[in-house]
């Protein structure tokens, strides 16, 4: 029997990461079985675990995709832009998932409906699953880092209010990232262009008009 090919691999891997992904968007984490999984990829029972151990490395993996859409844009956007604002970093986040379709880190386009629902779940899991809490505490430092060198960054620059403490504004800007994505999934908070400028306007972002020009 040949050897499958890397790209092969990669391709029924995806395809499996989709397929968990819908089922999980669908019916949740705990109502979604592997075999379930399995089924909606169109693969055999035992192929979902020739590629993750678990379905919680399945779980770590969308839930990853889904904050790494967000959060890669706003680290891209703090590391070219000097005077930025709280509001920029707000709106850099959200501009990903401003349409129906966003692109995940395989570089796979992806429902957003999908990939937030499951942003959503992964938050509940992070009070059970001491694993996952871990990595995503991780991953939360490591952006609230550099979202606060960002509002340094700012500060010397006279976009950001000096008596802001970059630290705790980081957590502001993540506090906005979440509440956004709670209220997209949940309550039907559909109007992101229109979040995006009043979210400028409520924080008084001088660069609104500058940008608009």
């Amino acid at each position: 029997m040949p050897r499958i090919t890397a790209e092969r691999r990669a391709a029924n891997r995806s395809q499996i990461v989709a397929a968990a992904r819908r089922c999980f968007s669908r019916d949740g984490f705990h109502q979604t079985s592997m075999p379930d999984i399995a089924a909606e990829a169109g693969v055999s029972v035992g192929a979902p675990y020739r590629y993750f151990a678990s379905k919680e490395a399945i779980i770590l993996e969308i839930a990853g995709d889904a904050f790494r859409v967000m959060f890669d844009p706003v680290e891209h956007f703090a590391d070219a832009a000097g005077d930025v604002t709280v509001a920029d970093l707000v709106a850099a986040a959200i501009e990903p998932v401003s349409g129906d379709v966003a692109v995940d880190g395989s570089g796979q386009a992806v429902p957003v409906d999908e990939l937030l629902r499951c942003a959503v779940q992964a938050w509940g899991e992070l009070l059970r699953h001491e694993g996952l809490r871990q990595h995503a505490e991780a991953g939360f430092e490591h952006v609230r880092g550099r979202i606060a060198d960002a509002l340094r960054t700012g500060q010397r620059a006279g976009s950001v209010p000096a008596e802001l403490d970059p630290d705790r504004g980081a957590r502001i800007v993540m506090a906005l990232l979440h509440g956004f994505v709670l209220q997209y999934t949940a309550f039907g908070l559909d109007d992101t262009a229109g979040f995006t400028r009043d979210v400028r306007i409520a924080l008084g972002d001088a660069g609104l008009l500058r940008k608009q020009r």
